[in-house]
C-alpha cells in the first residue's frame, strides 16, 4: 500500500521525502500511528530547528562571564544572613500552614541507562525499604500535610515516554498518599533531532520519527496550556517551587528556604550548593549588573571555572541544583513571552536508521538535539534570592549506572542513609556502625518528627525505616 498522497505532498513540501523510505514495512496501524506522528509535528518549527541546526555560530550568552561574579548567597542556617535564620523559618511555616503554595515536579526522564525500566521515578533508592524515587518524594508532600494540615498541590511533569507508565503507577499506588484531585499530571512536548550537516529528520524506527523531551524548560508552556497556571491559581497557590525527580533529598518545601524567598520578596529564588572543583558537573548561578543567570558547565571556559578568590572559593562557586520557586503572577507574566526560553542545541549521538533500515548507534555525534532550560527565566525576573544548602542535606542526584565514579545507585543510597544519621544525631538517636537506617519520607522531616517518634538516647542497632 503506498503513502496518503498528502502525507507524501506534506513530507515533499518540508523537504523530508526520505521519512517514508520503509513505509512498506509497516502494518496498518503502524501506518496509521505514524502517519498521525508526521501529521502533529510542528513543521513551522522544525523548519525553524534545521536553520538554527546549520547556523555555526555559538550561541550568544546570556550574561558575559568574564565579568560576571558570583550573587549573594544567603546559606541556611547562617546567623550572618541579613534575614535571620529564625525569621525565615517562621515565614516559611506561615506559607505552608496557609496554603499558598503548589509545586512542580519534572519527571520526563527515562531510567534506561541507570539500569531502571520506565520512567525515573520508578528508579528504587530507597536503602533500606527500596522505595522508588516517586515514593521518597511525593511522600515529602504527605509529611508537610501532616504537620501543617495543608496539601500542597502538585502537578507532575512527564514526556511522551513516560507518561503512560506514571499515570499508571501513580493509580497502582494511589498516589503515594497524596489526595489525587490535589494531583495533576502534564506532558512535555518532543523535538525531533536533526542530522548534522544534511538537516534531515532521522528515523528510530521504520515508523517513528527521533525525538526527545524539549528539556526541563518544556515545563513552562506545557504546563501553561495545559491550564495548569490557572488550575493552581484556582486552588489559592500564590507561589510554586519545582524540583527534579532524580534527588531524593531534594528539599523545595524547607521552611528556610521559602522563608528566604517570601521576605526578600523575590520572583524567582533558587538553591545552590557550594562548587569545590572546577571540574563538577553543575552550572552555577552568576550576576552581571542585576542580570542573573545561570552558566552551564560546558559553556564555562576553564580558565574562569578554575578561578578562585582570595578565600580559596572558586570565583563561580554557586552550584545549580534545580530546585527554585517562583510566584505564581511571574510563571503567568512569562508563559506569555515567545522569547522567554529560547531553545539551546547539542551535538549528540542519536541511534537512528540507516539506509537500508538497520539501527545503528553511532559512537560519535551525529545530529543536534534541542533543549529548553526553566533557569533561563532567571534575568526576567525582577529580583532573585540565591540560597545555599549543604549538598548532603538537599543534593544526591541519580544520574549515572551503578559502577561510575558519581552520581550513581550507591552514591545516592550511601548518601541518604548518612543524611538519616545526621538528623537522628541531632535528635539524640545513635545508630550503631555500619547499620544502614532510612527515614519514612512521609512521616519526616527534621528532628523534630524524630523526636516524637524516639526518645532522646534510643540506640538503632538494625536496618530498617525510622517511621515506616
Amino acid at each position: 500500500m503506498t503513502p496518503p498522497p498528502s502525507l507524501v505532498a506534506l513530507l515533499d513540501r518540508v523537504g523530508q521525502p526520505h521519512l517514508l523510505a520503509f513505509w512498506d514495512r509497516l502494518d496498518a496501524p503502524a501506518r496509521q500511528a505514524f502517519a498521525a506522528q508526521l501529521e502533529s509535528l510542528d513543521w513551522p518549527l522544525v523548519e525553524s530547528l534545521r536553520r538554527q541546526a546549520a547556523d555555526p555560530r555559538p550561541a550568544a550568552a546570556t550574561v558575559d562571564a568574564a565579568a560576571a561574579v558570583t550573587p549573594r548567597c544567603l546559606r541556611l542556617g547562617d546567623a550572618s544572613n541579613p534575614i535571620p535564620p529564625e525569621d525565615a523559618r517562621r515565614r516559611g511555616d506561615e506559607a505552608l500552614r496557609s496554603g499558598v503554595l503548589g509545586a512542580i515536579l519534572v519527571a520526563g526522564g527515562q531510567g534506561t541507562r541507570l539500569g531502571c525500566r520506565g520512567p525515573k521515578g520508578l528508579c528504587r533508592v530507597g536503602p533500606v525499604s527500596k522505595a522508588t524515587l516517586f515514593h521518597l518524594l511525593l511522600g515529602k508532600l504527605v509529611a508537610v500535610r501532616r504537620r501543617y494540615g495543608r496539601d500542597v498541590p502538585l502537578a507532575i511533569m512527564t514526556s511522551s515516554a513516560t507518561d503512560a507508565e506514571t499515570r499508571s503507577f501513580l493509580a497502582e499506588h494511589r498516589h503515594c498518599g497524596l489526595d489525587p484531585r490535589r494531583v495533576m499530571v502534564f506532558r512535555q512536548h518532543d523535538l525531533p533531532a536533526i542530522e548534522a550537516g544534511t538537516g534531515r529528520l532521522l528515523l528510530d524506527a521504520p515508523g517513528h520519527v527521533a525525538v526527545a523531551p524539549d528539556g526541563h524548560g518544556g515545563m513552562l508552556v506545557a504546563f501553561e496550556e495545559a491550564g495548569g497556571i490557572g488550575w493552581f491559581a484556582r486552588q489559592g497557590v500564590e507561589h510554586v517551587v519545582s524540583f527534579q525527580v532524580d534527588n531524593p533529598l531534594a528539599m523545595p518545601l524547607a521552611a528556610e528556604f521559602l522563608g528566604y524567598h517570601l521576605l526578600d520578596g523575590a520572583e524567582f529564588s533558587t538553591q545552590v550548593v557550594r562548587k569545590q572543583a572546577p571540574e563538577e558537573r553543575v552550572g552555577v548561578i552568576v550576576v552581571h549588573g542585576d542580570r542573573h543567570a545561570v552558566i552551564e558547565y560546558s559553556d564555562l571556559p576553564a580558565s574562569l571555572a578554575a578561578a578562585r578568590l582570595p578565600d580559596g572559593r572558586l570565583r563561580f562557586h554557586a552550584g545549580s541544583i534545580a530546585v527554585h520557586a517562583f510566584t505564581r503572577r511571574f510563571l503567568e507574566r512569562t508563559a506569555g513571552r515567545d522569547d522567554a526560553l529560547p531553545l539551546h542545541r547539542a551535538l549528540k549521538a542519536v541511534p537512528c536508521l540507516d539506509a537500508a533500515g538497520a539501527r545503528v548507534v553511532p559512537r560519535a555525534p551525529n545530529a543536534i538535539k534541542f533543549e529548553r532550560f526553566i533557569f533561563d527565566l532567571m534575568p526576567l525576573a525582577r529580583r532573585v534570592c540565591v540560597v545555599e544548602v549543604e549538598a548532603a542535606e538537599g543534593f544526591a542526584p541519580l544520574k549515572n549506572p551503578a559502577g561510575s565514579a558519581a552520581d550513581g545507585p550507591e552514591h545516592v543510597h550511601a548518601a541518604v542513609v548518612a543524611h538519616a544519621r545526621r538528623l537522628l544525631a541531632r535528635a539524640g538517636v545513635r545508630v550503631a556502625d555500619g547499620i544502614d537506617i532510612e527515614l519514612a519520607a512521609d512521616r519526616i522531616i527534621d528532628d523534630t518528627d524524630v523526636a516524637a517518634l524516639l526518645p532522646s538516647g534510643t540506640v538503632l542497632d538494625r536496618p530498617g525505616v525510622v517511621g515506616g
